[in-house]
């Protein structure tokens, strides 16, 4: 299994003033998969995100990705596991803004010795016409499809993305999900997808539902829709 939850705890505060924003979370997710996180605003999705991420520690439990334990690494150890292994997206685009679209994605194309190429990024993100303009001079759609390239340049095998259509209308929310799509079919990468939006789950080969940190549902998903034909 590519990826391994297993009754993974998280509480911030003590004592009385103590909140569990996961209690005993466990799930699995099979590699080239694409898997959608639910729940309500509080529920603990993005903190499990983190947790995968390795942006934030658990109390107890673990995370094994492709074998690796990651729960227990250190700093150092935990840095070269997301340099290698991950790609983040988040709802707002984190682009450097005196840097072109081109040069916001070489920024990231040395942090792997397996990148891919740049040009066929930007010819399947839609960006070559754009890729010499400066964040600002592009629509919020087009900034995220840099922050997309950004994230898949050096290659991760996991893709996470923190309500990476939660800042666009619905036409370019969808445009964003097609290539998520096309991206998962193009180079086999595992995508996480945090999301509020119920109707993302039926492009997703896995359902994750969270609520008050417990997972309510966990299944698995064969009547697929693409994402061409989602009403969002």
């Amino acid at each position: 299994m590519f990826l391994t939850v297993e009754n993974v705890k998280k509480s911030y505060g003590k004592g009385d003033a103590a909140v569990k924003v996961l209690d005993g979370v466990s799930t699995q997710l099979e590699k080239g998969k694409i898997c959608t996180i639910l729940g309500p605003s509080g529920s603990g999705k993005t903190t499990l995100l983190n947790m995968i991420g390795g942006l934030d520690t658990a109390d107890s439990g673990k995370v094994v990705i492709d074998g690796k334990q990651i729960t227990g690494m250190d700093p150092v150890e935990l840095e070269q596991y997301r340099r290698e292994y991950l790609g983040f997206i988040f709802q707002f685009y984190n682009l450097i803004p005196n840097l072109t679209l081109r040069e916001n994605i070489q920024v990231c194309e040395y942090l792997s010795k397996e990148s891919l190429d740049i040009d066929e990024l930007l010819e399947t993100l839609g960006l070559t016409e754009h890729q010499k303009k400066m964040p600002p001079q592009v629509s919020g759609g087009q900034q995220q499809r840099c922050a997309i390239a950004r994230a898949l340049v050096k290659n991760p095998r996991l893709l996470l993305c923190d309500e990476p259509t939660g800042a666009l209308d619905s036409h370019t929310a969808q445009e964003i999900l097609v290539l998520l799509e096309k991206i998962n079919q193009k180079y086999g990468t595992t995508i996480i997808i945090v999301t509020h939006n119920t109707v993302i789950q039926e492009m997703s080969h896995k359902l994750i539902r969270i609520r008050d940190g417990k997972i309510i549902e966990d299944s698995e998903r064969t009547d697929l829709r693409p994402a061409s034909s989602l009403i969002l």
